[in-house]
């Protein structure tokens, strides 16, 4: 049998050095658990960052998975195919928009909304060429291509990559006044995550999301909310904007819309902004491919039909509770809406993940001192009361300096 040793030496030896995940390798999960290459169970509290909602394998999703394998996986948008209209079709229905535009990853997607908004501001608004500016926020994570890192707040995204793409205003996150006083008449766009989970679990004041929509009707700025993270029942709604009954004039969503079987995702919008878009102008050979739009209509119908955002929002405020009962010196803050949690500590938060995976609880940390909780929707409340005690005493743990620097 190969060890695990054996596999983190392989990855070391042949993968580029992008990544420093935790030092396990996984080979099977099934709902809320996963199981490494030496048969140790593990809780998982990070879903693949909110991918897997529906939990690891979801029987429907599969299921969904193999038929489609059997008959047709990829066509390019070359020609039609008979699953992705009805994809499309459910995801409209769904978000309550009138258009969507699948592509795969979540970055695609980002890239996808920010074209839109582009040419929306040039051939809708009246901007002038070459002249469109884009709101967003300090600590954002959109993605990583070269135009995303180019508004990103983390030097380490930038570093080397440069020249960067022109044309966005970064902002403090939560600051409705300074959206305010940056809109300008070129403004065409503000990129909104409604809570920013790589940036730490940060949950904006109450009516910051409502205020960002009045300001962008009142100057005609399109409001566009990346719910890439957030969205799917993560945060005990179907899109945590609808926490401030927020209606954004486009999103993007990605992620869990394919339960983690698979990358697909989409931007949505309504007419006036998807219809800038003509025959060329955009496209992905494996966007709305036949495999992952079966896919994608099965995960939605799992998440509509398990009621998972209202078992993220009741299970969430529970387990929430639970965590802020926890005593120890450590813990700053303990934040989040749903099933995204995070655990603000005094010091850099990779040692306790390490020690919770040594409990059999998977977690990640998050903008250093951040241990984000964010288990699969499906999972089962005594599982998570199985797992308060290992993290109440890991939590209330001290680490050597030498320890948490490595």
């Amino acid at each position: 049998m190969t060890t695990t040793q054996q596999y983190l030496d392989e990855v070391t030896r042949c993968s580029a050095n992008n990544y420093k995940p935790l030092p396990v390798v996984l080979e099977r999960g099934q709902g809320a658990w996963v199981w490494d290459v030496e048969g140790k169970k593990y809780l998982d509290c990070l879903s693949a960052y909110s991918a897997v909602n529906q939990g690891h394998c979801h029987p429907a999703i599969v299921r969904a998975a193999k038929e489609q394998l059997d008959r047709l996986t990829l066509t390019s948008r070359a020609f039609h195919n008979d699953q992705m209209g009805p994809f499309l079709h459910q995801v409209c229905e769904l978000t309550g928009f009138a258009r969507a535009l699948p592509m795969n990853s979540g970055a695609e997607g980002v890239e996808t909304a920010l074209k839109a908004v582009r040419k929306w501001g040039y051939k809708v608004k009246g901007v002038p060429e070459g002249k469109a500016e884009i709101i967003t926020f300090a600590g954002n994570f959109h993605g990583r291509t070269i135009t995303v890192i180019s508004f990103s707040t983390e030097a380490q995204y930038q570093d080397g990559f440069g020249p960067l793409t022109p044309g966005f205003k970064v902002l403090p996150y939560g600051d409705a006044d300074a959206v305010e006083q940056a809109i300008t008449p070129n403004t065409v766009a503000v990129l909104v995550e409604p809570i920013q989970g790589e940036g730490g679990v940060i949950v904006p004041p109450a009516g910051y999301l409502k205020r960002i929509r009045e300001l962008c009707t009142r100057h005609r700025v399109l409001m566009v909310a990346d719910e890439i993270q957030t969205g799917l029942g993560r945060t005990g709604k179907l899109f945590a904007c609808q926490w401030e009954n927020v209606r954004p004039d486009a999103m993007i969503l990605g992620k869990a819309l394919a339960g983690g079987l698979y990358p697909v995702s989409v931007f949505v919008a309504d007419q006036e902004v998807m219809g800038v878009f003509n025959p060329g102008d955009h496209g992905s050979t494996f966007g709305g491919n036949p495999l992952g739009a079966a896919i994608g209509r099965a995960a939605l119908k799992v998440l509509v039909e398990e009621k998972l955002a209202d078992r993220a929002r009741e299970l969430g405020d529970w387990f929430m509770g639970e965590l802020r009962k926890i005593e120890s010196p450590h813990i700053l803050e303990v934040r989040g809406r749903g099933l995204l949690i995070g655990v603000e500590l005094d010091s850099p938060a990779r040692p306790y993940c390490e020690a919770l995976a040594q409990r059999g609880i998977l977690c990640k940390e998050t903008h250093d001192l951040v241990v984000r909780f964010a288990p699969p929707l499906v999972v089962a409340k005594a599982d998570l009361e199985w797992a308060l005690p290992h993290i109440a005493e890991v939590l209330a743990m001290s680490f050597e300096p030498a320890l948490v620097a490595r």
